[in-house]
C-alpha cells in the first residue's frame, strides 16, 4: 500500500512539473527583446541649440550677469526635449534666477544686475584692460549666472548656492 502511495506522489510531482513547464507563456528568447517595465528609457545627451543672435554684451563694471535663451532658441530647446524635461528646465530657471536676483538686491546692492537674452557672447573687461569672452552657445545650460568684479575672471554661479558663491567671490 505504501508503495502505491509513493508511486502516486511521484506521478503527481511529475505531472505538476510538466504542467508548470508548459504553462509558461514566454520563452527566454522572447523575454530578452522586451523592455523591463521599471526601466526608464535611456535619454540621449542633446546639445543646447545655438542662439539666434550673434551679438556681444560688454560688461565693464561689477556685475551679476543673468543669461537665458531668446524666444526662437527657447522653441528649439522645446523641440529637442520631452515636454516634462522642458517644463522642469524652464521652471527651475525661472525660480533659481528669481531667487538669485532677490539675494543680490538684498545682500549685494552694489552689484549691478545685467539681463542677457538676445546675445551670444559676453565680453568682460577687467580693470587692467584684460578681456575675457564667454560664448553662451558653449554653455549647455538654458540659463545661468556669471559674476564679475573687474579684478578676477568672471565665474559661473551655481544658482541654488548663490549666497555662498557671492560671499566667496565678492567677499573682502
Amino acid at each position: 500500500m505504501e508503495f502505491l502511495k509513493e508511486g502516486l506522489v511521484i506521478k503527481s510531482g511529475i505531472a505538476i512539473i510538466i504542467f508548470l513547464a508548459f504553462s509558461c507563456s514566454q520563452s527566454p528568447e522572447k523575454m530578452k527583446d522586451q523592455p523591463k517595465k521599471n526601466e526608464t528609457p535611456k535619454r540621449l545627451v542633446i546639445k543646447k541649440p545655438p542662439s539666434s543672435f550673434e551679438d556681444t554684451v560688454v560688461i565693464d563694471h561689477e556685475s551679476a550677469v543673468f543669461y537665458r535663451p531668446d524666444s526662437v532658441q527657447l522653441e528649439k530647446i522645446k523641440s529637442v526635449n520631452e515636454e516634462r524635461v522642458y517644463s522642469t528646465q524652464t521652471h527651475d530657471c525661472f525660480y533659481q534666477m528669481q531667487n538669485a536676483r532677490n539675494v543680490i538686491r538684498k545682500f549685494w546692492p552694489r552689484v549691478r544686475i545685467v539681463e542677457v537674452i538676445k546675445a551670444r557672447y559676453l565680453l568682460f573687461i577687467k580693470k587692467d584692460g584684460a578681456k575675457k569672452v564667454i560664448d553662451l552657445n558653449a554653455r549647455n545650460y538654458i540659463c545661468g549666472l556669471y559674476i564679475f568684479d573687474l579684478k578676477k575672471d568672471p565665474e559661473p554661479v551655481d544658482m541654488p548656492n548663490v549666497n555662498t558663491f557671492l560671499g566667496f567671490y565678492f567677499g573682502n
